[in-house]
């Protein structure tokens, strides 16, 4: 229909069309306008239609058609895994498949020899070997060693056009590790190994380690170690350590070496694990002899028993030999060992240890029913080395002996009915007759036993109806030698019953405590009364001794002034002490004396028949200050409670006409130079001469001061 005269027009739609394909729409050519590749899509649907140019309108229906993409060989192949690793055994034989490698090619596999892929081994020869089909790689070299070398890196090429020149080729590597295999036995790496090891090492403790050298890893390089021959096999022992590689050789029973200063091992060391390709060469393993040394130790004394117990009669005397203690030196050089006692484990020091030859011996009376059980620690020590010190424990158990009376526990007393017949029998002393233990008693020594006068039932015959109260005698002794007795006494008291025996009244003679008001009440009550009578009487003696301190009362006025003067008086305020009126001007004394304090007169009145009323030197104003003074120092002397010191006062008036002239060494008025202040030396004289005038003192007396 189309005359070429360009009437007609070409449309193109579907797949493609406008971005990949265009069309002429004058000629009806179609034409790639891009590249075109198959790996991405290899068909486009497209559909055309050829309209009239001038109306639009279509010639013929729509046509469908596809536009398939032709494969070029545009693409390599490619290992989408790599690179790979890999292992095989070592020692593996020829042929032994290692890994298979797959290469991809993205061209069209039925088109030609495009994806058509051959594999071939660039790297890795003699060892390995590729199949050029399958890409199977295989060992292709006989007894490969891990030992030797370990690890392999072998790379493939895959190309695809069969091989072909032109084809596309792509790489990959392959990286293969030769396992192990327990292929080697174990081997020393000493042929004799030396050690030493204390002779103090405990149990347990680590001599030394061994090796057995293994080329393999992991399992078949495992070990196991035993001592298979030597005289040391029962006194050590050996054990693997946690990495299953070494052998550890330790103490198994306890050294000496005084006894054996050396021993030697046959120690074997074995693979645990065997490779099933190598079980016909046997059991991998090799032996070693260990030299161990024992290292001479400065030992503790040694006991010749571990504890000691002892049996000693609690009357033995003191300096009984209890023990002799016995330990050495296990050293060579046997140095000599002193004992003691560990005073901690004796603190009463009941026991004495000789130094040298630890004999045990008794530094106290025993007392077994005090202390039965004595255990005492006693020490060893090397004279050489005060540091090596040995302990033993020394139980001594002290044996009874009859040293102690039976006692009655109980206050013995009943009651007994005033009917009661002849021959009733009214209490029990002892729960048993005989020699037998009885709970009556109080247990002193290993057995008490109690025999009563009348026999172990003691029967009241009431045989005097005027008695009301009975005092029994109780004789009580124990059945060991030497016979130890005491004695008691029971109180019995007669009292009415009722019909059933139980006592309702008794006689005031025999009074017996209600039921309510026990026995140890009573004793309170009473110790409550003794303490309140004790209480008054200490308050009647304090009030007594309140009339007459021992320190005079502030009527009597004995202070303890001393006062320090620049001049030779203070006035008023120097004697606030107490009223010394008295002592005044004589030419006021009469004026004074009927001021003086009331307390004053009556005490110089009472004492003025004891006081003899000399005259002193004519100056009969002074007698009542000669009177006080005299009254006052006798007061002193017969008074038990007077203080220990005298009352020093110093007064600015010195008297009128006094032949002691004046006391006063300050203001002295035939002296015009500087005082003079040995008062000791100037006073003296004039204290004695003034005791004189006043008969306190004779002259043929010691001086007082």
């Amino acid at each position: 229909m189309d005359k070429g005269d360009g009437s007609i027009k070409y449309i193109l739609t579907g797949e493609g069309a406008g971005t990949t394909f265009t069309i002429d729409d004058s000629t009806g050519d179609i034409h790639a306008i891009q590249r075109l590749d198959r790996e991405v899509k290899a068909q486009y649907i497209l559909r055309a239609q050829a309209r009239n140019r001038l109306t639009n309108r279509p010639l013929e229906p729509e046509s469908e058609f596809i536009v398939k993409i032709q494969d070029i060989n545009d693409n390599e192949p490619r290992f989408p895994d790599g690179p790979y690793h890999a292992s095989v055994p070592e020692m593996s034989k020829v042929g032994t498949s290692v890994i298979q490698l797959t290469a991809t090619d993205a061209d069209d596999p039925t088109y030609g020899n495009s994806a058509r892929v051959v594999y071939s081994i660039l790297e890795g020869q003699p060892y390995f070997s590729v199949d050029a089909k399958s890409g199977m790689i295989r060992v292709s070299l006989a007894d490969m060693d891990r030992e030797t070398r370990e690890n392999y890196t072998v790379v493939i090429m895959a190309k695809d056009m069969g091989g072909q020149l032109g084809g596309l080729s792509g790489t990959t590597t392959v990286n293969i590790t030769l396992s192990d295999v327990n292929d080697n036995p174990p081997i020393f790496d000493q042929r004799l190994y030396q050690m030493s090891v204390p002779e103090s090492a405990p149990v347990g403790s680590v001599v030394g380690r061994i090796w057995a050298k293994d080329r393999d890893i992991g399992v078949n390089a495992e070990m196991k170690y035993c001592i298979i021959d030597g005289d040391g096999r029962d006194i050590f022992d050996i054990s693997t350590d946690p990495t299953n590689l070494f052998g550890i050789i330790v103490v198994k029973k306890p050294l000496n070496f005084e006894k054996k200063p050396s021993y030697t091992l046959k120690v074997e060391g074995a693979n645990t694990h065997l490779d099933p390709a190598f079980r016909q060469r046997g059991p991998f393993k090799d032996v070693t002899i260990v030299h161990v040394s024992v290292e001479d130790v400065d030992e503790p004394p040694l006991f010749d028993l571990s504890a000691y117990y002892v049996e000693l009669p609690e009357d033995a005397e003191i300096g009984t030999l209890v023990k002799t203690l016995s330990a050495r030196d296990p050293d060579a050089a046997n140095n000599t060992v002193r004992y003691s006692i560990e005073r901690s484990s004796d603190p009463e020091k009941y026991f004495y240890i000789e130094i040298t030859s630890g004999s045990l011996m008794t530094l106290r009376s025993l007392d077994r029913e005090e202390i039965g059980w004595h255990n005492i620690t006693v020490l060893a020590m090397e004279m050489n080395n005060p540091t090596q010190i040995t302990s033993v424990s020394v139980a001594v158990k002290v044996m009874d002996v009859n040293d102690n009376p039976p006692l009655l526990t109980d206050f013995l007393e009943a009651y007994v009915c005033e009917k009661a017949k002849a021959g009733q029998v009214r209490k029990k002393i002892c729960n048993k007759c005989g020699k037998n233990t009885l709970k009556c008693c109080k247990r002193t020594d290993s057995a008490v036993f109690v025999y009563l006068v009348l026999g172990c039932k003691y029967k009241l015959m009431l045989r005097n109806k005027l008695s009301t109260l009975f005092h029994l005698p109780i004789f009580i002794s124990d059945g060991e030698q030497p016979v130890q007795t005491s004695t008691s006494t029971m109180t019995i008291r007669v009292c009415s019953c009722d019909q059933e025996g139980n006592a309702m009244l008794c006689h005031p003679e025999a009074y017996s405590l209600p039921a309510s008001l026990s026995r140890g009440a009573l004793i309170a009550i009473l110790a409550c009364i003794l303490v309140l009578l004790v209480m008054i009487l200490l308050m009647l003696s304090l009030r007594n001794h309140r009339k007459k301190p021992y320190l005079c009362d502030e009527e009597e006025n004995v202070h303890e002034n001393i006062v320090r003067y620049d001049d030779e008086g203070g006035g008023e305020e120097d004697t606030e002490a107490f009223d010394i009126a008295a002592m005044w001007n004589p030419r006021e004394a009469h004026h004074h004396l009927g001021k003086m304090r009331q307390d004053m007169l009556p005490e110089i009145e009472s004492l003025s028949r004891y006081v003899p009323q000399a005259s002193v030197m004519g100056g009969g104003g002074d007698s009542n200050v000669h009177g006080y003074v005299l009254a006052k120092l006798l007061e002193a002397d017969m008074d038990p409670c007077a203080p220990p010191y005298d009352s020093l006062q110093t007064y600015a008036y010195e008297g009128e006409g006094s032949v002691a002239e004046s006391l006063s060494s300050l203001q002295s008025g035939t002296s015009n130079t500087d005082h003079e202040y040995d008062y000791l030396n100037e006073w003296g004289p004039r204290f004695k001469k003034l005791a004189e005038m006043y008969g306190v003192l004779e002259t043929n007396n010691p001086p007082l001061w």
